[in-house]
């Protein structure tokens, strides 16, 4: 039983984001303004975590410098505040399973971001690199299918929504909205998932300099929380539609600021810890699914062929990607046995280079998503 834990917790997190696409695009179409919404939710996670980090973490606080505050702020700005408000417009304007689809890109974006400032190699005339190179141009073409080409629409299974949201759902589903709306949603999503990848790599460096992760989360969190709260108050006006009523608004603050930042996260970096960034990664497909059947379900949503097609795409950059890495990791080992290196030597290697490898890509996973990403 043991051996299948990492596996149902794969599957329980891939159903509770499964459950954040589906509920946040409720509340948007409900009416719930995108950047209110926002400040909500980094409030809530606030909220969730400050006690925490308050309790555990007050004494490490007073060695953070007004430079790490400062990084932490732009941190914030970037990976939290801007990534975020994009991606709520994008889900405004398009659909759950496109806003579900798009996250697939994250790694390809992420190992291009990394490329372009030389901390990932590409050799071409490997079967790596092809893989690599291979999943970058099924992600920009699983973008561009989603974006240019809709084809015939799917049917919701439930026409009795559970989340019936009257007139707001029927603007922004893909047989009523525009084809500029729905191009400039896609890409809102896809300009959010590159604010992601950026913040996920300058997140490295700030946690090389500070390794504390409920800091770095709770003040960036905190950070958010008035940046959010300045765009809000830009963006909406008309403070009568702050209010909080008992509705799917409500719900959907209160799973995405406590049920993912909360139950998700720590399910999140107990897999990281028992299996690796890359086997909670490969099941990302598993939510697009997910959201297809949910969204059209509770939401009535008429998925087109053209979602389906483009998310199956990025989908498989994702996999290639993946591949290519793990293709990567097993020729370096091949290269050390064939330079001699003993086995106890081969071992020492390994678990170190193991160790440091998944210490580093646990913080930047797991703080990624602690930290509100979706």
């Amino acid at each position: 039983m043991d051996g299948k834990k990492p596996y149902i917790i794969a599957i329980i997190i891939q159903v509770i984001y499964t459950g954040m696409f589906v509920v946040n695009k409720a509340a948007l179409d409900h009416g719930m303004n995108s950047f209110v919404f926002i400040f909500y939710r980094q409030g809530a996670a606030s909220l969730l975590l400050l006690p925490i980090a308050v309790i555990l973490e007050r004494r490490n606080a007073r060695s953070m410098s007004f430079l790490l505050l400062l990084k932490l702020f732009i941190c914030a700005l970037i990976g939290i505040t801007i990534s975020l408000n994009l991606y709520n417009v994008g889900l405004k304007l398009t659909t759950a399973t496109v806003a579900s689809a798009t996250t697939n890109s994250l790694p390809v974006i992420t190992f291009c971001l990394a490329l372009l400032l030389r901390m990932e190699d590409l050799k071409l005339r490997s079967r790596s690199g092809i893989a690599k190179l291979a999943g970058v141009a099924l992600c920009l073409a699983g973008v561009l299918v989603i974006s240019f080409y809709s084809g015939p629409f799917l049917s919701p299974v439930n026409h009795h929504r559970a989340f019936s949201a009257g007139t707001h759902a029927s603007t922004t589903t893909a047989d009523s909205a525009s084809r500029s709306t729905w191009i400039k949603g896609t890409f809102m999503a896809v300009l959010a998932v590159i604010a992601w990848s950026v913040w996920i790599v300058l997140q490295a460096a700030v946690l090389k300099e500070f390794p504390n992760k409920m800091l770095v989360t709770v003040t960036q969190c905190v950070f958010s929380v008035v940046q959010s709260f300045v765009v809000a108050v830009v963006a909406e006006r008309d403070f009568s539609k702050w209010k909080l009523r008992p509705d799917i608004g409500l719900l959907a603050i209160a799973y995405s600021g406590l049920l993912v930042f909360g139950v998700s996260y720590y399910l999140q970096a107990w897999c990281v810890e028992m299996k690796g960034p890359v086997f909670l990664a490969a099941w990302a497909p598993l939510g697009f699914i997910l959201t297809i059947f949910c969204s059209s379900f509770f939401l009535g949503e008429m998925v087109h062929l053209g979602s389906i097609i483009g998310g199956i795409l990025l989908s498989g950059g994702l996999y290639s990607v993946l591949w290519g890495k793990s293709k990567e990791k097993t020729k370096n080992i091949e290269v050390i046995v064939s330079n001699g290196a003993s086995q106890d030597e081969l071992v020492h290697m390994g678990v170190e280079e193991k160790e440091k490898k998944n210490s580093e890509e646990e913080r930047d996973v797991s703080s990624a998503f602690v930290a509100g990403q979706v």
